[in-house]
């Protein structure tokens, strides 16, 4: 098609009779719109009414006419779901109602606790459960501004979560625009869980075998790298789902029920899971849990459990929150399935710490919906334990799940022949004699400098989120710029050119200066995250933090004795005792130089120092309950800067209790049966001036 073929006028003969002559403006509407109630059909109904090549023509036909009039371009037009191979970066977005976590039950009697307990909440008063599948894959949080899909959030904390807009506009399932005429409000948010099918995970593994690329674990991990994933032409690719099974909004009829507001978003266009059921009774709960316990293995999608629900809002709001969890809703875990398989071999591998972890590989066996190859060992305690041979039929069960582990094996099946699993003791990457430090399960290799496996490991823990959090890379990219040379350690990656890497993974000019840029711009990343990021073992955030400010500075904290580390609070001697090995080791030493002529933060910024004070200290504080002004974590650090002590339990040490909004209710008793101190949100700024 030319564009010769539409400047002669802005008109089109309409398909639809006695419409006539249409304008671009108008053909282009008509065209999304029925673009999307097909894409309804196929992807939500599971009904298509027309061939896939009609469809692919009506698009090719909807791109053309977009592309030829972009004054009418539309970010959620159906021809948008493809993506583009742009690198983007994810920025936090706070969630207006904080996304909060369920707390699981496994068997019938916490699920009758369950209900005794709303049952008393409610005070006799009636109530419906609502039963549901639990899909296993990643929180969403969708928001809609008349009827257009205008932000995805991911969950992330629970506060705050990563804007993904961009790549769930691909997933094909979820509506960028809401059937006309529906009576959806002016603005409200859906809640879901996006889904990789087993027809897209076992596909995308069978082309990453193909590959010789590491198959992902399961559809859950493989949904959320494809949904962090910098590239939204990827996400499009690899055949997302998505189950909505929330709404919230100021213009939600609140006086209704759960289950009829989800029939409610169904007739505008959302996919909601057939699978729900209002229960009148525990009986009828249970009865739908059993049911589902096995029904749930013929489903295209992940389960791992039932969510039940108080189905009155009303109810809902009245039974409130723990700090945690809502009181009106509970989730159900199935039991774990277990299946009988041979054991062919234990191989090992390296993590980044250089912990060895044995894994069992078997004979390819079905266990909740996917194909179980191998499954962790985890040490050589566990292989003893199990007192493992090989050609063993070994029991494997998903922990939640998930992943596979060995639990017990069938020795009326072993025969004389079958030599017992002994540990190795060299590294399996570079030959190192393996060792293990007392007290500790794991053996390691302790060729930290020269182990590629670990050389990796080190460099994408140094660029994750909660480290330096260099974005524009990944463990693919980190593999691929090892295998070319370009990295050997983590101060290599301030040195890397855009030229060297243009052309990596089809990487273009534009791009490879923008992951230059990111490089670069971690150099402002602050200190304490600095020692977390440098990979110091059994050193986490936590601990990095307390160091980072007891020492103040990179060379006070390796030059810290022994008996210096351990007086800090909270450092104990496995510990303690690393750290010092970790600054004894010369290359560690150098490259901590480097990163130091690079212009990473290699102490605390004189700002930081400021404003630690004095308000809180000697101070014991527990935080419980939901924040308007700051989240949790920026309390806690708030309180560390000024002198006080985060503690997780009440007890008679402590100086008082920081409750937020919907508080946990035992916590709460228990600080009013000591007399502890109960300090609000607004009471405890002023308390800091601020």
């Amino acid at each position: 098609m030319n564009k010769s073929d539409y400047t002669s006028a802005e008109l089109f003969t309409s398909p639809l009779e006695g419409q006539g002559e249409v304008s671009a403006e108008d053909e282009i509407r008509r065209l999304r719109e029925q673009l999307n109630q097909h894409n309804y059909n196929y992807y939500v109904l599971n009904q298509p009414t027309i061939s896939d090549y009609d469809f692919d023509q009506m698009m090719h036909r909807l791109e053309d006419l977009e592309l030829f009039y972009p004054q009418y371009a539309d970010p959620n037009s159906p021809t948008q779901r493809v993506g583009n191979d742009h690198n983007q970066q994810f920025r936090q977005v706070a969630h207006r109602y904080p996304m909060l976590s369920l707390a699981n039950t496994y068997n019938e009697a916490d699920v009758r606790d369950f209900y005794e307990r709303v049952r008393s909440g409610l005070e006799g008063e009636d109530f419906e459960i609502v039963a549901e599948m639990k899909y296993d894959g990643l929180s969403i949080s969708l928001t809609y501004v008349d009827g257009q899909l205008t932000q995805a959030v991911t969950r992330g904390d629970g506060e705050k979560g990563d804007d993904v807009t961009a790549n769930v506009r691909t997933i094909r399932s979820i509506p960028l625009q809401l059937r006309p005429g529906s009576g959806y409000p002016h603005e409200f948010e859906i809640r879901g869980e996006i889904l990789m099918p087993w027809a897209s995970f076992n596909r995308l593994n069978a082309e990453r075998e193909a590959r010789e690329e590491p198959l992902f674990a399961n559809p859950r991990n493989a949904a959320s790298g494809t949904l962090k994933s910098q590239k939204s032409e990827l996400v499009a690719q690899r055949g997302l789902d998505a189950y909505l099974y929330y709404l919230l909004g100021d213009e939600i009829p609140f006086d209704g029920g759960h289950y009829e507001n989800l029939q409610m978003a169904r007739s505008w266009g959302f996919k909601i899971s057939e699978g729900m059921r209002k229960c009148h009774s525990v009986e009828e709960v249970l009865d739908f849990i059993n049911y589902w316990d096995s029904e749930r293995k013929n489903l295209p999608v992940a389960t791992d459990g039932i969510v039940l629900k108080v189905n009155s809002l009303r109810q809902q709001r009245h039974l409130g929150f723990t700090a945690k969890s809502p009181r009106w809703a509970i989730a159900y875990k199935f039991q774990a399935e277990r299946v009988a398989t041979p054991l062919l071999q234990v191989t090992y591998q390296v993590g980044r710490t250089g912990a060895i972890t044995p894994v069992a590989n078997m004979q390819p066996v079905q266990l909740a919906g996917t194909t179980v190859r191998r499954a962790s060992l985890h040490n050589a305690d566990i292989i003893r334990q199990l007192d493992l041979h090989l050609g063993d039929t070994v029991y494997v069960e998903k922990g939640g799940e998930i992943i596979p582990k060995v639990v017990g094996v069938d020795t009326t099946k072993r025969t004389p022949d079958m030599p017992p699993v002994t540990f190795i003791t060299t590294c399996p990457e570079c030959g190192t004699p393996l060792i293990r430090i007392e007290g500790e399960a794991a053996h390691y290799c302790p060729n930290d400098t020269g182990c590629p496996p670990q050389i990796k490991g080190r460099i994408e823990h140094y660029i994750s989120r909660r480290a330096m959090n260099i974005e524009s890379l990944g463990p693919e990219t980190v593999d691929e710029y090892y295998r070319l040379g370009l990295i050997h350690d983590v101060a290599d990656l301030y040195q890397i050119r855009p030229d060297q890497i243009s052309g990596v993974y089809g990487t273009k000019i534009k791009s490879a200066q923008k992951i230059v840029e990111s490089i670069r711009a971690s150099v402002h990343v602050p200190f304490e995250r600095v020692v977390f990021a440098i990979g110091i073992r059994f050193v986490g955030e936590t601990t990095a933090r307390l160091l980072a400010r007891h020492f103040r500075s990179m060379d006070s904290l390796a030059s810290a004795t022994l008996e210096q580390l351990t007086e800090v609070e909270g450092i104990g001697d496995v510990i303690a005792q690393s750290v010092v090995r970790y600054f004894h080791e010369p290359r560690n030493l150098e490259v901590i130089q480097r990163l130091r002529e690079a212009g990473v933060q290699m102490q605390l910024d004189e700002q930081a120092m400021l404003q630690q004070g004095t308000a809180l200290a000697g101070q014991s504080i527990v935080i419980s309950g939901v924040f308007n002004h700051h989240s949790r974590d920026e309390y806690k650090l708030l309180i560390e800067q000024n002198g006080g002590k985060n503690v997780s339990s009440i007890s008679a040490k402590t100086t008082f209790l920081l409750a937020g909004a919907n508080m946990g209710p035992a916590k709460l008793e228990k600080a009013q049966k000591l007399g502890i101190r109960i300090v609000s949100e607004d009471e405890f700024l002023q308390m800091l001036n601020l």
